[in-house]
């Protein structure tokens, strides 16, 4: 089939558009080189956020420390690995007391990636294979 000129103009601008957009951030990741896998933290707290989301959700946990409440900002890997681990969007909701192991931070930050979790209703469940 032939095509008008003008059909392949727009076609061919079309995907050059496509071609030279920018990377979406849906394609960007980070290492995990942040993060000190030699040691695991353990905090018991409150959570203040569970965030289910792609590529990594989220885990804010409020702990006392020294009589002041401290956030943690925890990363989790994406929904699809904590739910072969047994997690689900529900397993965590605000207010919820629980017990997080964590590897923390390198930079002393409060913060870190999720191990394992101890949930309100006694279960743990581990990202360890």
């Amino acid at each position: 089939m032939i095509m008008p000129r003008s059909s392949v103009g727009i076609r061919m601008a079309a995907a050059v558009a496509i071609l030279t957009v920018p990377p979406s951030t849906a394609f960007a990741h980070h290492s995990f080189a942040m993060f000190d896998n030699s040691r695991e933290v353990v905090l018991e707290g409150s959570v203040t956020e569970y965030r289910w989301t792609n590529p990594h959700g989220r885990i804010v946990l409020t702990v006392v420390e020294k009589g002041q409440p401290v956030q943690y900002a925890i990363e989790t890997p994406s929904p699809n690995d904590l739910s072969r681990a047994g997690w689900t969007s529900t397993s965590l909701k605000a207010g919820d007391r629980a017990k997080i192991t964590i590897h923390p931070l390198r930079d002393g930050s409060k913060g870190g990636s999720l191990v394992r979790g101890v949930l309100p209703d006694g279960r743990t469940l581990s990202l360890a294979n």
